[in-house]
Protein backbone atom coordinates (compact mmCIF):
# COMPACT_ATOMS: atom_id res chain seq x y z
CA UNK A 1 0.00 0.00 0.00
CA UNK A 2 1.81 3.00 -0.62
CA UNK A 3 1.66 6.15 1.50
CA UNK A 4 -1.40 7.90 0.08
CA UNK A 5 -3.35 5.70 0.58
CA UNK A 6 -1.98 4.35 4.12
CA UNK A 7 -2.41 7.63 5.03
CA UNK A 8 -6.17 8.06 3.72
CA UNK A 9 -6.96 4.80 5.74
CA UNK A 10 -4.98 6.36 8.78
CA UNK A 11 -7.67 9.03 8.45
CA UNK A 12 -10.34 7.13 8.24
CA UNK A 13 -9.39 5.28 11.41
CA UNK A 14 -8.96 8.67 13.90
CA UNK A 15 -12.28 9.84 12.52
CA UNK A 16 -14.20 6.35 14.01
CA UNK A 17 -11.96 6.83 17.14
CA UNK A 18 -13.57 9.89 17.62
CA UNK A 19 -17.06 8.79 16.56
CA UNK A 20 -16.80 5.58 18.73
CA UNK A 21 -15.97 8.10 22.35
CA UNK A 22 -19.48 10.40 20.94
CA UNK A 23 -17.89 13.14 19.16
CA UNK A 24 -18.96 14.85 16.11
CA UNK A 25 -16.97 15.51 12.61
CA UNK A 26 -17.34 19.01 11.55
CA UNK A 27 -14.64 18.60 8.93
CA UNK A 28 -12.53 16.49 6.99
CA UNK A 29 -9.22 17.43 5.14
CA UNK A 30 -10.36 21.41 5.62
CA UNK A 31 -8.14 23.17 3.78
CA UNK A 32 -7.00 27.17 3.80
CA UNK A 33 -3.79 29.05 2.22
CA UNK A 34 -2.26 28.51 5.64
CA UNK A 35 -2.52 25.01 6.35
CA UNK A 36 -4.89 21.92 6.09
CA UNK A 37 -6.57 20.41 9.55
CA UNK A 38 -7.01 16.39 9.29
CA UNK A 39 -9.79 16.05 11.73
CA UNK A 40 -12.32 19.10 12.71
CA UNK A 41 -14.67 17.41 15.58
CA UNK A 42 -17.06 18.85 18.25
CA UNK A 43 -16.58 16.51 21.52
CA UNK A 44 -19.05 18.09 23.70
CA UNK A 45 -18.80 22.27 23.18
CA UNK A 46 -15.48 21.67 22.77
CA UNK A 47 -13.75 21.55 19.12
CA UNK A 48 -10.83 19.21 18.41
CA UNK A 49 -8.50 19.61 16.03
CA UNK A 50 -6.82 16.29 15.54
CA UNK A 51 -3.49 16.05 13.27
CA UNK A 52 -3.11 12.53 12.21
CA UNK A 53 -0.16 11.26 11.35
CA UNK A 54 -0.37 7.82 9.70
CA UNK A 55 3.34 5.53 9.55
CA UNK A 56 3.73 2.28 7.77
CA UNK A 57 6.75 1.75 9.99
CA UNK A 58 8.05 2.39 13.14
CA UNK A 59 11.17 2.57 12.00
CA UNK A 60 11.12 6.26 11.28
CA UNK A 61 9.86 7.10 15.04
CA UNK A 62 6.60 8.25 16.75
CA UNK A 63 4.43 10.14 13.89
CA UNK A 64 4.06 12.49 16.73
CA UNK A 65 7.71 13.79 16.09
CA UNK A 66 6.28 15.18 13.15
CA UNK A 67 4.10 17.64 14.28
CA UNK A 68 6.90 20.22 15.08
CA UNK A 69 6.64 24.30 15.88
CA UNK A 70 6.05 25.02 12.11
CA UNK A 71 3.32 22.44 11.77
CA UNK A 72 1.66 23.76 14.63
CA UNK A 73 1.96 27.33 13.81
CA UNK A 74 0.23 25.90 10.15
CA UNK A 75 -2.46 24.21 12.16
CA UNK A 76 -3.28 26.72 14.43
CA UNK A 77 -3.54 29.28 11.58
CA UNK A 78 -5.49 26.94 9.98
CA UNK A 79 -7.98 26.31 12.56
CA UNK A 80 -8.39 30.49 13.61
CA UNK A 81 -9.63 30.64 10.38
CA UNK A 82 -12.73 27.47 10.69
CA UNK A 83 -13.51 28.78 13.96
CA UNK A 84 -13.92 32.54 12.29
CA UNK A 85 -15.77 30.93 9.55
CA UNK A 86 -17.83 28.19 10.87
CA UNK A 87 -18.76 30.72 13.51
CA UNK A 88 -16.75 28.91 16.50
CA UNK A 89 -14.74 30.57 17.80
CA UNK A 90 -16.02 30.97 21.59
CA UNK A 91 -16.22 27.36 22.02
CA UNK A 92 -12.71 25.79 23.47
CA UNK A 93 -10.51 24.23 21.53
CA UNK A 94 -8.56 21.36 21.60
CA UNK A 95 -5.13 20.23 20.04
CA UNK A 96 -4.96 16.57 19.32
CA UNK A 97 -1.94 14.69 17.57
CA UNK A 98 -3.31 11.15 16.81
CA UNK A 99 -0.49 8.34 15.85
CA UNK A 100 -2.08 5.34 13.26
CA UNK A 101 0.59 2.71 12.87
CA UNK A 102 -0.20 -0.96 11.70
CA UNK A 103 -1.15 -3.45 14.53
CA UNK A 104 0.78 -6.82 14.81
CA UNK A 105 -1.48 -9.25 13.22
CA UNK A 106 -3.39 -7.04 10.83
CA UNK A 107 -5.63 -3.74 11.40
CA UNK A 108 -4.45 -0.51 12.97
CA UNK A 109 -3.05 0.85 15.97
CA UNK A 110 -4.82 4.56 17.01
CA UNK A 111 -2.83 6.36 19.86
CA UNK A 112 -4.76 9.60 20.57
CA UNK A 113 -2.30 12.42 22.05
CA UNK A 114 -5.39 15.11 23.75
CA UNK A 115 -4.00 18.90 24.09
CA UNK A 116 -0.34 17.80 22.33
CA UNK A 117 0.08 21.47 21.63
CA UNK A 118 -2.69 24.49 22.55
CA UNK A 119 -3.17 27.57 20.69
Amino acid sequence: MDAKAFGQKGEAAAARYYLDRGCRLLAHNYRTRMGELDLVLLDGETVVIAEVKSRSETSRGPAAGAVGPAKQRRVILAAQRFLQQSGLSEHPVRFDVVEVTPATGGGLLVHCIRSAFEL
